[in-house]
């Protein structure tokens, strides 16, 4: 009688050992997520983001030693806003981690989204899967020098925006803000996106370019379009020697939202998610580890149920 137990046993937990890794790995691959619109660094130079040949892009792969195929990934456990206490002064673009200390090196000819001072924006934070928390918006003080390295003194104590649990919709949160109208020339935006149900916080540098006002009232027209529906569309500054339209191609690649001419309304958001990144490195990596564990998990407790079989 003991002998049918143990079998049962050794069966139940062969098959129960592949569902619990696989539940881990799911859950560990939750949660990633960063800019598309203002271009984040890490999009910008990722493979999908399409400005990894600019001279700041090579730059920043040959000192990360990757390619930032996991562009979303920026991520720092139990933070729970401590930002500045956590996160050192010359690291704020790549949350302190090592495998993007590339995205902080102190650069004027980043990628960059040109914007208006005061005009509205509508961010599009790609993300994986929803998760309460909070983003807070932060732009680079009047004065900054993207030839420094980014510090917390360059960021105002307070951020200009801040938006609590917003909806995720097609794989992207979307939430528009008033920018500052006292900034000019070259900036960078601070995304702080700190889950609630999650342990961790994520970090984005976005580069920016403020131009004269002059354009205001195509602004103006560009936020008719997003009050209707639709997201603003980015044009990129190209400096010392970037790729010219940097944000509009990404844009064009991966994070379009196309308006219906006859409706004005938006066509399905086809931003790219964490899922789009390769296989075997980025968020996809801890599941494919977890469905080889539990096969290797579920093939030796075939072999020990077949043992106790024969004994």
């Amino acid at each position: 009688m003991t002998r049918p137990t143990a079998r049962l046993r050794v069966t139940a937990a062969a098959a129960t050992a592949p569902l619990l890794l696989l539940s881990w790995a799911a859950g560990s691959a939750r949660a990633h997520g960063a800019p598309t619109y203002p271009v984040s660094r890490a999009y910008a130079c990722s493979p999908s983001g399409g400005s990894a040949a600019t001279a700041a892009c090579k730059a920043a792969i040959a000192a990360s030693g990757q390619t930032f195929v996991a562009w979303d990934d920026i991520r720092v456990a139990g933070v729970d806003g401590r930002d500045r206490q956590v996160i050192p002064d010359g690291k704020l673009c790549s949350g302190s981690l090592p495998a993007y200390k590339g995205l902080d090196l102190a650069r004027a000819d980043w990628p960059a989204t040109e914007l208006t001072p005061g005009a509205r924006i509508t961010m599009t934070y790609a993300a994986t899967i929803a998760h309460s928390g909070t983003f807070k918006l932060y732009l680079t003080k009047p004065g900054y020098d993207p030839a420094k390295p980014l510090t917390w003194s360059e960021l105002p104590a307070q951020p200009f925006a801040e938006f609590k649990d917003p909806a995720l919709t097609n794989g992207a949160y979307h939430f528009s803000a008033t920018l500052p109208a006292d900034r000019t020339g070259r900036q960078v935006l601070y995304t702080v996106w700190q889950t609630s149900s999650t342990p961790d916080t994520y970090y984005s540098c976005s580069d920016v370019v403020f131009t004269a006002k002059k354009a205001a009232g195509r602004t103006a027209q560009k936020d008719g379009a997003a009050t209707a529906g639709a997201k603003p569309r980015p044009s990129a500054t190209p400096a010392d020697g970037a790729s010219p339209s940097v944000a509009a191609r990404a844009q064009r690649t991966a994070a379009a939202t196309p308006v219906s001419p006859k409706t004005g309304t938006t066509a399905a958001d086809s931003t790219p998610v964490a899922s789009d990144t390769d296989s075997g490195s980025g968020p996809s990596a801890p599941l494919v580890a977890g469905g080889a564990a539990a096969v290797l998990v579920l093939t030796g407790g075939a072999a020990l149920a077949l043992r106790l079989r024969r004994r």
